[in-house]
């Protein structure tokens, strides 16, 4: 076969890039053509994206696609973080730019006020969704309670991935499992839970019909085919959310398998054929979100690197400028399990000094302060390593089975020493990667449109085939164990 060429735009809450995946047949290899940051707006104390820069960001990667070899791409498909939408007037124009899922605004009581009229446990059997404080159902009750003139003006809402893909072809459309992030969705059904929205006073007509992943947006707008150079690749729904995407990438070739889809955040959970709603499920509190071929995505959202990312700003702020690869070594040569922090505690969700933050921490639950990045690193690993344990005997405890292996996809692979405490700590053996998994499963999806791979089990066999994948034996367990005792202790106080 001629090769296909395939455009992936993969947005990140940190940084987006173009890639062009090229499948011969039996492998697929990727390119990228186009980086740019990408980050919240801080404007008058709210935190927004600046949607119409990242769009110009797109139309880049497409044009550098039009001026090189890859203008003959046949496809192309958006993916982004979840939760986050964009609200269009009658006339479908941008009624203002989409609020950052880290803003403030709904850390302010607003998930209290929804449960007197839904009760917390109520909305997890229908929705199956794991209650964050982000999550969209929360945003839209936020307007519905302080800015109802802001959902009486909208005809539309789109999530990120639709609403940029809107722009790129005049189609609305929402794709499934990007919108099972809202918190919205009837986990059974897989579609809205109208039931829920009408009690909470969020309007229907603002809420579109669901598409699958794999299934065509559209082509281009011509005003935009001219302004990238004359090339007109059909826009795909591909698996918009990037962890739906990056589940799609992991080479197990076998059905039962834990995933970490691990960056900004960490996703750990398993594919399930049917949502998991139980009272343990529920006391566990994890998310069951859509995935490609009407998979499950039962899952734990854990804070993840993000508050190494946050540390690294922070130092740079103060004028220290310090590589990911030098942190890396200084927490490698500290003391092991010295001080622990809860990833998830809500101290670590919003921007800020993360490190006085992890200090504060430790002093106010009586361990070791941490006082050298080399420490303050080690002490963020340590920690994501047993809370990935604490994820990962939830969900045996759940499903009945201890899973044998665990599967870590994503940028957080380049942290080695986080994969290797990873499998200490679980006391079970890590694959690690690819890399670029949520790229590579965003490609997938649009071969399998394009007729080119026959389904998921065969592009894992494809991207298993064309990428590197490393191992990790688990080693020292015993300290791990104690190290695990002391991290339950914490999540008690």
């Amino acid at each position: 076969m001629a090769t296909l060429k395939m455009l992936a735009i993969d947005l990140g809450a940190s940084s987006g890039r173009g890639m062009v995946g090229k499948f011969d047949g039996n492998k697929i290899s990727l390119e990228e053509i186009h980086r740019f940051p990408n980050g919240p707006v801080n404007l008058n104390g709210s935190l927004y994206w600046d949607i119409l820069r990242t769009f110009g960001e797109i139309k880049t990667a497409l044009h550098n696609c039009a001026m090189s070899d890859n203008r003959d791409i046949k496809t192309m498909a958006i993916d982004t973080w979840g939760v986050d939408y964009g609200l269009l007037d009658k006339n479908g124009k941008l009624l203002e730019n989409p609020y950052c899922y880290r803003d403030e605004r709904t850390t302010k009581g607003i998930m209290e006020e929804l449960y007197k009229v839904i009760p917390k446990e109520e909305l997890y059997k229908i929705t199956g969704t794991q209650a964050l404080n982000f999550n969209t159902i929360y945003q839209l009750y936020t307007l519905v309670k302080e800015r109802p003139e802001a959902l009486t003006n909208a005809k539309d809402m789109l999530f990120i991935p639709d609403l940029l893909k809107y722009f790129l072809t005049g189609v609305k459309q929402t794709e499934y499992t990007i919108a099972s992030t809202a918190q919205m969705l009837d986990a059974k059904e897989r579609n809205w839970a109208f039931d829920v929205t009408d009690k909470l006073g969020i309007p229907r007509h603002i809420l579109g019909d669901i598409v699958a992943p794999g299934t065509v947006c559209g082509k281009l707008l011509p005003q935009i085919v001219e302004e990238i150079g004359g090339i007109d690749p059909t826009v795909i729904n591909t698996a918009s959310h990037d962890t739906a995407a990056a589940v799609v990438a992991v080479p197990s070739q076998k059905e039962d398998f834990v995933y970490i889809s691990s960056g900004t955040w960490s996703l750990m959970g398993k594919e399930l054929a049917e949502p998991s709603t139980g009272d343990l499920s529920f006391k566990y509190d994890i998310t069951n979100e859509g995935g490609a071929e009407r998979k499950i995505r039962f899952l734990k959202n854990i804070m993840g690197l993000w508050i190494e990312q946050e540390s690294r700003r922070q130092w740079q702020r103060q004028g220290e400028d310090v590589s990911f690869n030098e942190l890396s070594d200084a927490a490698v040569a500290s003391q092991p399990l010295k001080c622990l922090i809860n990833p998830d505690d809500l101290s670590f969700q919003t921007p800020g000094n993360m490190p006085r933050r992890i200090q504060e921490y430790c002093e106010k639950t009586g361990q070791y302060v941490p006082q050298t990045k080399g420490e303050i690193v080690r002490c963020i690993f340590d920690s994501l390593a047993l809370c990935y344990r604490h994820t990962v005997e939830m969900l045996d405890d759940i499903t009945g089975k201890k899973t044998p292996f665990i599967n870590i996809v994503g940028g957080g692979t380049k942290e080695e020493p986080l994969c290797k405490f990873t499998a200490d700590a679980c006391g079970r053996p890590v694959y690690t990667g690819p890399v670029e998994a949520t790229a590579l499963g965003n490609i997938a999806i649009q071969a399998i449109a394009c007729g080119e791979i026959k389904n998921v089990a065969e592009a894992r066999q494809v991207i298993a085939n064309s990428f590197e994948i490393k191992y990790f034996e688990p080693k020292d367990t015993a300290m791990w164990d104690e190290g695990y005792a002391k991290f339950l202790k914490l999540l008690e106080k």
